[in-house]
């Protein structure tokens, strides 16, 4: 029986920066009548996907765990558990994205060689960190370019869990941290077996920041698109137990 349902946000729920619609909230407002719990699992932090949420009353894993925060009920806010820190040996980081640009031609970029994140987490902007935005979207539409190079990243930044992120970038946590870790962690913490929790999302392809959880022992629900999140939860909306 299914008893934690956790959600990826951007393109599972919603667009990315787009506040959660009325479908797909009543979808979340249905699950929680049913009685699961339900759980957001983000590669961004908790406050952005909480406001991006509208609020909703529900708890959030953020940073590819690294952040954590609950619902207070009270107070109709986050409570936030922890929020890690991470060292990051910056100069060594931003040499081999040095070296990254000079051995596949990304030598030409506006602004920021490396963008650091509080967290610990570090962003290689291939356009640099003040590329517009319709250079951003044609760079890579398919992704094709980045996983060409991938597993060259991945063993370049070795301490690092790194994605294919956004529209031209590679998005990296320190290791371990991934969405596999954040939600492993949780449901040790609440006493769930993989058997019984769910994964909802829809970047679970070579890179994607779902991807972790989709080659694991969880169950896996794929969204292609979001709006029509409510035929992809069907088998949930109508049974508590599992349906592969």
């Amino acid at each position: 029986m299914i008893k934690l349902i956790a959600f990826d946000l951007d393109g599972t729920l919603t667009q990315h920066k787009t506040p959660l619609d009325a479908q797909n909230k009543a979808v979340l407002d249905r699950l929680r009548e049913m009685g699961y719990e339900l759980l957001m699992v983000g590669a961004g932090q908790c406050m952005r996907i909480f406001n991006q949420m509208n609020q909703y009353p529900i708890d959030i894993v953020g940073n590819y765990g690294l952040q954590y925060s609950k619902y207070d009920p009270e107070t109709k806010s986050l409570t936030t558990v922890y929020d890690l820190a991470l060292p990051c040996d910056r100069e060594s980081v931003d040499r081999r994205i040095t070296a990254m640009r000079e051995k596949y031609g990304f030598t030409e970029f506006a602004g920021e060689n490396t963008e650091f994140h509080p967290s610990g987490c570090v962003t290689f902007p291939i356009l640099g960190t003040k590329a517009v935005a319709a250079d951003k979207l044609a760079f890579d539409p398919d992704r094709s370019r980045r996983r060409a190079i991938y597993d060259d990243i991945k063993a370049t930044f070795s301490e690092y869990t790194v994605f294919v992120g956004g529209t031209s970038s590679f998005d990296m946590a320190p290791a371990p941290y991934n969405k596999y870790y954040a939600l492993d962690k949780i449901a040790t913490e609440r006493g769930y077996s993989h058997d019984e929790v769910v994964f909802v999302g829809d970047d679970y392809g070579q890179g994607g920041n779902d991807e972790s959880v989709y080659r694991s022992d969880f169950h896996f629900v794929c969204v292609d698109d979001y709006t029509r999140l409510p035929e992809y939860m069907a088998k949930l909306l109508a049974s508590r137990e599992w349906q592969s």
